[in-house]
């Protein structure tokens, strides 16, 4: 028998998630049935996005949401050989037992050289977001100016670089000289740190003077409100999060957003990169490509030992990783 750990909600949060909103859990698996395979995660994510779907699809008890990197580790599936490698939405959890339904295999000429963690990060759901978010909401043309908050995040730092790969200026926000630095690294024209600045609209003036055709927008909230007034008329605003108000308890009030958007004609756009799921091999294919060429950097943030997910996934919603926040089992 194979015991599998599992981190549970034991509550919807209230405010910022703690510690004590999490159980871990353990139970026996079952022996396999046939078209049956077992499979042990080995790098598991964290994303903002578990705030705030945590409480529209769990019951408290639930086992945790979230993606894994997993290896077959017995099979009853002739199609799912041990020792395989698949993306799968298992959830918070060291082990399980699927049928094959859901799992999605590792590119086929993934170089050796690089972490199979990249598989949750810039050539995973981050990479696609970014991808697809910037190229078809924002829709850059050669030359215009890209705005990016969260700019070090897993999401963010792959737009500013393929807005760089297709010949616009990137300017990226982040809340540390750590990230600042890395925003640098990779390849932004212009970067400031939002915590320390005395005004976001003299910090994004400053920054591209000229105005912004696009704006990626990972944060929401008072960022959101001054950046829509730096915006040129037609431009663009791609809303892939709002993390800035994912722990309101009460939800906040802020300027009436209508006029910038009326007056300056501009398209604000929600998205889920589940719109273009058809697209996925196609993205995911130029996405690695870019990065074995170089052209697409990354940086992980590993948290080790899955007894510290709940730990790494409140560090992530605190902004302590720069790049992919990951858990190592």
């Amino acid at each position: 028998m194979v015991v599998t750990k599992s981190w549970t909600m034991v509550r919807h949060f209230e405010g910022a998630p703690k510690a004590e909103d999490f159980k871990l859990i353990e139970k026996e698996l079952p022996t396999l049935k046939d078209g049956e395979v077992l499979l042990e995660s080995e790098f598991l994510s964290v994303d903002p996005y578990m705030r705030p779907y945590s409480k529209q699809q769990l019951k408290e008890g639930d086992v945790m949401m979230g993606s894994q990197v997993a290896r077959v580790v017995e099979s009853k599936n002739s199609a799912f050989p041990v020792g395989g490698y698949y993306v799968a939405y298992a959830g918070w959890t060291t082990h399980f037992i699927s049928d094959g339904k859901g799992l999605d295999a590792l590119p086929s000429n993934w170089p050796d050289n690089l972490p199979r963690s990249l598989a949750l990060g810039a050539v995973g759901m981050p990479g696609l977001t970014a991808y697809f978010g910037l190229l078809e909401v924002c829709n850059p043309k050669q030359g215009e100016v890209v705005l990016v908050n969260a700019a070090a995040g897993a999401v963010g730092s792959v737009v500013g670089q393929i807005a760089k790969i297709k010949g616009c200026k990137a300017v990226g926000s982040a809340g540390s000289d750590d990230k600042l630095g890395f925003l640098k690294e990779i390849g932004f024209d212009e970067v400031f740190n939002y915590k320390t600045v005395s005004s976001l609209a003299e910090a994004l003036k400053k920054a591209s003077p000229e105005g912004y055709e696009c704006f990626f927008d990972n944060v929401g909230g008072k960022f959101t409100d001054a950046a829509l007034q730096q915006m040129k008329d037609f431009g663009r605003i791609a809303v892939c999060g709002a993390i800035s108000l994912y722990n309101d308890s009460v939800p906040s009030t802020g300027p009436y957003i209508q006029p910038y958007i009326l007056f300056k004609q501009l398209r604000m756009e929600g998205f889920f990169d589940s719109r273009w799921q058809d697209r996925f091999p196609e993205a995911l294919k130029q996405l690695l490509q870019w990065v074995v060429e170089g052209k697409l950097k990354y940086r992980e943030h590993i948290t080790n030992g899955f007894e510290n997910m709940p730990a790494g996934f409140i560090g992530m919603l605190k902004g302590e990783n720069i790049g992919k926040a990951i858990i190592k089992s």
